[in-house]
């Protein structure tokens, strides 16, 4: 069964990209690595803060969604609550 991921990729200064994929480690190699010239190359958008796993894409995408329309707090609250300290979650692969 495959499996989709919704993810939150920070950067130091803690500006924040919620995004979905299938592939999470080519996703987030693809941000530390700058491969598309756009908001996340832009603001050094590198560290991997949160994750999230579903069976469904369709599921994925409502989540990411979900996320994307909410507050800043509150982002930052669910990032907290699984990562308080925002290590960087791809850091050992």
């Amino acid at each position: 069964m495959r499996s989709y991921y919704v993810y939150i990729m920070a950067s130091l200064s803690r500006t924040l990209y919620t995004g979905v994929t299938n592939d999470l480690e080519r996703r987030v190699w693809e941000h530390k690595h700058g491969q598309w010239p756009a908001f996340t190359s832009r603001y050094r958008i590198h560290r991997l803060v949160y994750l999230d796993t579903f069976h469904s894409v369709h599921e994925a995408l409502e989540q990411e969604k979900r996320i994307k329309g909410w507050r800043r707090a509150r982002k930052i609250a669910l990032i907290e609550a699984s990562n308080p300290k925002w290590d960087d979650l791809s850091a050992r692969w």
